[in-house]
């Protein structure tokens, strides 16, 4: 059974893979460089297609900074940072990047149609307070009706599924997950910001530092803030 994981090198999208790689499959990984803030991710999704053992894996490049829109893709938009779970969570923050699932999963099913795969992994969640349209289950459920409908493979045979595992864990259940899966959190990058180490304050790093804390654990990123604000 083959299958395409689409693959940033954070939390959520590198414990995806080891569930693919969990459940049987040959596993054909699809980062994208889309001249993001923290490309700094893409050396991550490097390391973790790498610990598991990919058949292949793609890095598709192109410039969504040409008409930005997001803090990730628009140096002149301030990133938001020391932000409380109260503070993420009325309104879609300005690190969305408009389209950007959609784009993603239009690729992964173009790839996944051509080396035959029955699957989709993607790691969204509709929990962690991102507030992320395209993280959504109504929005999954669409997508899966895309990939039935503009396909040859959904056409005329069984349509190409989008597995999504992580949608309503909260982050420190996708961490729990992921410890039974064995990922190298180390070899992941959170961080929106794009430095050598992790900003600490941004609204990514703050969540993942807090499920750590909760769960009693130790993040092994480094961290430029040595005294993480709790969430």
């Amino acid at each position: 059974m083959k299958a395409v994981i689409l693959l940033s090198g954070g939390l959520d999208s590198s414990t995806v893979l080891y569930q693919a790689k969990a459940d049987g499959c040959q596993c054909y990984a699809i980062s994208f460089d889309y001249q993001q803030r923290h490309r700094r991710e893409l050396e991550s999704a490097q390391k973790i297609a790498e610990s598991v053992g990919v058949v292949e894996h793609h890095v598709v490049s192109f410039d969504l900074r040409l008409w930005g829109g997001s803090a990730l893709t628009d140096n002149q938009i301030d990133l938001p940072s020391d932000r409380s779970v109260a503070e993420m969570s009325p309104n879609i923050p300005i690190t969305y990047v408009p389209a950007r699932n959609t784009i993603f999963l239009s690729f992964a099913l173009a790839y996944a149609e051509v080396v035959n795969a029955s699957r989709v992994y993607i790691g969204v969640n509709a929990l962690d307070y991102s507030g992320y349209p395209d993280c959504r289950p109504d929005y999954i459920q669409a997508m899966q009706e895309v990939f039935r409908l503009g396909t040859r493979q959904g056409i005329e045979g069984e349509a190409i599924a989008i597995f999504s595992p992580l949608l309503n864990l909260k982050k420190t259940e996708i961490i729990q997950f992921g410890n039974n899966l064995g990922v190298p959190w180390e070899q992941t990058w959170s961080c929106y910001a794009g430095g050598e180490k992790a900003c600490g304050v941004c609204d990514s790093c703050r969540l993942r530092v807090a499920a750590f804390q909760e769960l009693g654990l130790i993040d092994p990123l480094p961290y430029v803030e040595n005294d993480i604000i709790p969430i």
